[in-house]
């Protein structure tokens, strides 16, 4: 298994079409999806600091996430440049096996 971390500050008053966008139900879910390797989505809401977010992405393997990122690029922008206005900060904590 892979994870990738991700961490958020969200911009106040964004925080329910933040909570949507990478939720369950989201946009980056649904792209994820289109994929076999992918295993799921957890979104974790900092309970100490408003608006401060976790979203922890696994896949079967780190080559299976560069693959699908590869294959899905144009996407993936999309997305990515769709969600840059719900955000003060996003940084990528790391990446685990």
């Amino acid at each position: 298994m892979f994870v990738t971390l991700w961490e958020f500050e969200v911009k106040r008053g964004s925080e329910e079409l933040f909570e949507y966008a990478y939720g369950a139900q989201g946009a980056w879910v649904r792209l994820f999806q289109r994929d076999p390797a992918y295993r799921g989505t957890r979104l974790l809401r900092d309970v100490a600091a408003q608006g401060l977010y976790l979203t922890l992405d696994s896949w079967d393997s780190r080559q299976a996430y560069e693959a699908f990122k590869n294959a899905h690029s144009a996407e993936y922008a999309a997305i990515d440049h769709e969600c840059e206005a719900l955000s003060e900060r996003e940084r990528h904590l790391g990446a685990w096996s």
